[in-house]
């Protein structure tokens, strides 16, 4: 930071000029106030640059899109004046150092900061990417550090994501060790490069050293070791070392896109995790330094000589393509912050105890306040002592490879790094096959746990918006299928979401899935009141039968080992198109005969059930507020209870006892009806319906808890006051010691506890707005989520 020249501008549009900030390829920088007190960085164009016509088309694009991408993490563009005699751009002043300068005086950075400063970065490409821009240079001295957060800086060799590029054709811009391989080697860079280059800036930020070769390292061997090595990542936090190796892949098609980086690092809210960020000693003093700079004055007049400042304003834009012969905005530029080398730059604060350095302390008679060496009023060193060369001991679980997809833009479209690792004798229950309510083994390839709070990446995503599907029923794995109802019905491979059949026309709306002996069971799709059996391998129908003339299958309700029961409607003295009556029906899927009818009276119309069968009982629900149990083998009734005026759930049954939500949990013998036990809330607002696992019922509370309870003796086992969201899961399976819920809310999302003491492990949530449930269902060791017209697989970790 320099006094002002002579030749310096004291004020420009509204802004009084109060420093020199600095000088690029476009023009100088300086620091300077608004009438409101504000402090900003503002950057005038060369007067020969003015003249040309070409250059301030493109600064007035650039000045356009450095509007658009102004967000909560980059440095925001709060005036400009494009057309001016001299152009000019105004932006925010981030009070903080750069990342160099962070790590350069106090070491590596502890590993919550690295998390917080990977949410914040991941979180400002969303912004830059969003407003159709790629950065492109994104390294540690274009990231500064401030009290609530990091902004990224310098969009001189910024390109378009549409491929307008900011720079000469066939010249390779950008920093050694951060661009991506893609970059080095003069391809096509998309948004996937701004990934690759984060992921070099964290793993900096956590062991104070380029990964790909620093000190003496040419620029030349850095771009070979990017472009053909491996980066060393030797004392990365194990909690970091997934994510950032998979931001660091060569192939840009299997990088984490910025959103997922987010959802991993900062799980609950990026501003929650940047609550007290950054290292006291840092922290304190970005504080004192801010001090200096708001007690600055406009000089009365010019004053000779210079003095390196503290905080750095981003570059010019445009910088590299600015002109033939001037410096590129790579380059560093005297008085922003970033010294030319490692040696400790007079400026920066309190010499380490006991060092003389001079300037540091009151200037000599006749020398200004701001001379060279001088620090700014207030201002105190950075740190001293040397890098913080300690790291974590190593974990027992190592991370082996990393399972990728495609990325595309910001969004979570085609896949993304997951938490792949081997497991050790030591880690929690393995996962494997099974239907909701299962519980499960390993198979497959092994996933491991990924660190606590932070839930696994998909291993793939597809929006099937297009698609007419169900988005409100249970899903249906059977042999690496996932069977989604819908019209039409798909079959996707759970392994890589691609489709392996689809049908059109063959489910109704909002009809279940029925799954049995290879074989999917739905009425027919054409209403022709028949039940269709399709080959779940092929899709392809494997037969249908029909109930008879009068009798018509209207929906499946549930399904056994022998039979489906459904419902049906009976025209056989039928006088008029509303003279018919309902039933139920068993149906054999061995045989295809029916096995037995029970109906209801005369003119019972618009019935509608919902059930399941356990055993030799068959249980459903009605829309007349019934609770009735038939005998599987007869259709007999057992008994029937009237359940108020809330029907619309499906009954559990389970152990002999058929269980009913609401203010208290109760649990009826399912041969007469009686009550068996009686669960209270303690104080809490009633219950959900619940699933019942290996003798064990979890269920979800009206205030957002999970409690675990004894299903032969009502006995609460554990309550999960607190699952990780705002809204509680309400439908649950296990996979060995996990327990998995998904919540009807989109507050909520897929939640994983410990299934032993109901303690939180992770909430995953794709943060999409859709007011649709999430669904869950397991294969193998993966989960596989929908959230409205979303489809995800997930590790089952």
């Amino acid at each position: 930071m320099e006094t002002l020249q002579p030749d310096d501008p004291r004020e420009l549009g509204s802004y009084r000029l109060l420093r020199r900030l600095g000088v690029g390829g476009m023009g100088r920088v300086y620091l300077a106030r608004s009438p409101g007190g504000r402090t900003v960085a503002v950057k005038v164009v060369r007067p020969e640059l003015a003249a040309d016509a070409d250059f301030r088309r493109r600064f007035q694009h650039e000045v356009e899109i450095a509007r658009a991408v102004s967000g909560r993490y980059t440095a925001p563009v709060v005036d400009a004046a494009p057309d001016a005699p001299l152009p000019w751009l105004a932006t925010s002043y981030v009070l903080g150092p750069d990342l160099t300068d962070v790590v350069q005086a106090h070491g590596a950075l502890p590993e919550h900061t690295v998390r917080a400063l990977g949410a914040g970065l991941a979180a400002a490409l969303q912004e830059i990417h969003a407003a159709g821009l790629i950065h492109r240079d994104l390294k540690p001295s274009n990231v500064l550090l401030a009290a609530d957060g990091p902004r990224v800086i310098d969009f001189g060799i910024a390109r378009a994501v549409d491929g307008n590029r900011m720079t000469q054709t066939g010249v390779v811009v950008g920093s050694p060790g951060y661009m991506p391989p893609e970059q080095a080697l003069g391809q096509d860079v998309g948004t996937a490069g701004d990934v690759f280059s984060l992921g070099a800036v964290l793993a900096f930020a956590a062991t104070g050293r380029n990964v790909f070769g620093e000190g003496a390292a040419s620029h030349a061997a850095m771009l070979y070791q990017v472009v053909h090595g491996e980066p060393d990542l030797t004392g990365i936090p194990q909690s970091l070392l997934g994510l950032i190796r998979a931001c660091l892949l060569k192939d840009p098609a299997q990088r984490p896109a910025p959103a997922e980086i987010v959802a991993a690092l900062a799980p609950g809210s990026v501003e929650e995790l940047l609550t007290n960020w950054l290292p006291s000693a840092v922290a304190s003093t970005i504080a004192t330094h801010a001090a200096g700079i708001l007690d600055l004055e406009a000089p009365e007049e010019p004053e000779a000589q210079p003095a390196p400042g503290f905080g750095r304003p981003p570059t010019m834009l445009g910088g590299a393509s600015a002109a033939a012969g001037t410096p590129g905005t790579g380059t560093p530029v005297p008085g922003y912050g970033t010294p030319a080398t490692s040696t400790p730059v007079p400026g920066y604060g309190t010499p380490p105890t006991g060092v003389p350095a001079p300037g540091y302390g009151t200037p000599t008679a006749g020398t200004s306040p701001y001379a060279a060496g001088t620090p700014l009023p207030g201002t105190v060193q950075l740190g001293t002592g040397p890098a913080n060369s300690s790291t974590p001991p190593p974990s027992r679980r190592r991370f082996l490879g990393l399972a990728a997809g495609g990325v595309a833009g910001v969004a979570v479209v085609g896949g993304s790094a997951a938490w792949l690792l081997s497991r050790d004798d030591d880690s929690p229950g393995t996962s494997a096959g099974g239907s909701k309510g299962g519980s499960a083994r390993p198979a497959g390839e092994n996933f491991t746990t990924p660190p606590a709070g932070t839930a696994p990446q998909p291993l793939w995503h597809k929006s099937v918006a297009e698609e007419s599907i169900s988005t409100t029923l249970p899903l249906v794995t059977h042999d690496g299928l996932l069977l989604i109802s819908g019209d039409p019905l798909v079959a996707y491979d759970v392994k890589t979401g691609k489709k392996r059949w689809s049908r059109p026309g063959v489910v109704r709306p909002n009809a279940q899935l029925l799954f049995s002996g290879g074989k999917l069971f739905l009425a027919d799709g054409d209403y022709d009141g028949a039940l269709v059996a399709l080959d779940v391998r092929t899709g392809k129908e494997a037969w249908r039968s029909r109930l008879g003339k009068d009798l018509k299958l209207d929906a499946t309700i549930a399904i056994d080992e022998k039979n489906v029961y459904v419902t049906v409607t009976d025209f056989s003295d039928a006088k008029s198109a509303t003279d018919y009556r309902m039933g139920v029906a068993a149906i054999s899927h061995t045989t295809r005969k029916t096995v037995w009818v029970q109906m209801r009276d005369w003119g019972t119309n618009n019935w509608d059930v919902e059930g399941t069968v356990s055993g030799k009982y068959f249980v459903y629900a009605d829309s007349k507020y019934n609770l009735t149990v038939r005998d599987t083998a007869t259709g007999g009734q057992l008994w029937t209870k009237k359940l108020g005026d809330d029907w619309s759930w499906t009954p559990t049954v389970a152990s002999g006892l058929v269980f009913l939500p609401g203010d208290n949990l109760r649990a009826l013998d399912a041969e007469t009806g009686k009550t068996r036990w009686t669960l209270s809330p303690n104080g809490r607002r009633g219950f959900n319906d619940p699933t019942v696992i290996d003798g064990v019922l979890y269920i979800s509370d009206y205030d957002e808890g999970v409690w675990a309870v004894n299903v032969k003796t009502g006995r609460k086992i554990w309550l999960c006051e607190d699952p990780g969201a705002r809204r509680a899961p309400t439908t649950f399976l296990r996979a060995g010691a996990t327990l998995y819920g998904a919540s009807y809310k989109d507050e909520g999302g897929i939640f994983a506890l410990v299934a032993k003491t109901g303690k939180s492990r992770w909430v995953y949530n794709d943060n999409k707005d859709p007011v649709e449930p999430f669904q869950v269902a397991i294969s193998g060791n993966r989960l596989l989520v929908t959230h409205g017209y979303e489809i995800y697989s997930l590790p089952a970790v």
